[in-house]
């Protein structure tokens, strides 16, 4: 079993990956500065005083960082904590390259200083590709699009971190690129998941917003199949990126309507301006992932989408 850090473990994809680390025994790390993680996202593991869990409240961006490594010696780190607001970056994008440029630089010189076997990245396979044509999906890794967000462009570009990294002090790493991925633990008072979104306006029978005519299309991946990725991640893929994702593209309108069937919701939707910044289109192409790592996606999206429902239900 590993010593693993995981930086962002109390937002919505990091704790339920620090809940699947505990229970394979790793001794997990969580750093997290509760600006949109939540502490009570880790409540259950927590209280267990058996597992064993560090929780150190720390901005990626700081010098605390480093201290906070050395202590726990990791030998993987999982790294999660980002910016992720594509509107956001575009607002301020210097806000957006400290976070994710800047605190994955910090992140990497704390890894190389205290000995880090191998950091898996968290990508985003929904923005750094640009704006694909619609005959050309689902991409592969090897599109050759570029970002159309400040966001995309910090991601793509610590990638190339990754790289100098290895190559001047043998620092492995992976890189996955997600879909777009929705479960349990996702905020509906949020802005960055459109399920939990719906989900919680279709239970508070509350008017449900689409922005544009809905025909853009996503793809949805169940965040219990990309903790899987991260897993498979710590041992395989070493100097890839993988995009992480179904292959499938679901309308919005397709996704309002599964939903409002698994709900009982009545109301139809109300349809505001398209945002800017957004794609119309994406969906990716996982055959590499399944090649280097053995991972292929196994919940359907209806099947997701009613454990996501009834999570918030409860």
């Amino acid at each position: 079993m590993a010593r693993v850090l995981v930086t962002g473990g109390a937002g919505f994809i990091g704790s339920n990956l620090t809940d699947r680390l505990l229970v394979e025994g790793h001794e997990v790390t969580v750093v997290d500065d509760l600006s949109t993680g939540k502490l009570h996202n880790l409540d259950e593991a927590r209280r267990n005083p058996d597992l064993p869990l560090s929780f150190q409240r720390v901005d990626i961006t700081s010098n605390a960082l480093d201290r906070v490594v050395e202590k726990a010696r990791p030998e993987v780190v999982l790294h999660l904590a980002a910016q992720i607001d594509v509107r956001r970056s575009v607002a301020d994008p210097v806000r957006d390259a400290m976070i994710n440029v800047i605190g994955t630089v910090n992140l990497l010189e704390c890894s190389r200083r205290h000995g880090v076997r191998k950091i898996v990245m968290t990508s985003s396979g929904g923005c750094i590709y640009g704006e694909p044509a619609a005959h050309e999906l689902p991409i592969d890794e090897a599109y050759p699009g570029h970002p159309h967000s400040p966001y995309g462009a910090s991601k793509r570009g610590v990638e190339e971190y990754l790289y100098t990294y290895e190559a001047l002090y043998g620092l492995r790493w992976t890189s996955l690129a997600l879909a777009n991925v929705f479960g349990r633990r996702q905020d509906p008072l949020g802005e960055a998941g459109v399920v939990s979104i719906f989900a919680g306006k279709m239970l508070a029978d509350e008017p449900v917003t689409i922005f544009g005519d809905g025909e853009q299309t996503r793809d949805f991946v169940y965040v219990d199949d990309v903790v899987h990725a991260f897993v498979l991640s710590m041992d395989r893929g070493d100097g890839y990126r993988f995009n992480i994702g179904t292959g499938e593209q679901t309308s919005v309108n397709a996704l309002f309507d599964t939903m409002a069937a698994i709900t009982g919701y009545q109301r139809g939707a109300a349809h505001h301006a398209e945002r800017p910044g957004e794609l119309r289109h994406i969906s990716l192409d996982a055959r590499l992932a399944a090649a280097e790592l053995g991972w292929k996606p196994w919940t359907t999206l209806r099947e997701g989408l009613s454990e996501t429902i009834d999570w918030i239900r409860r």
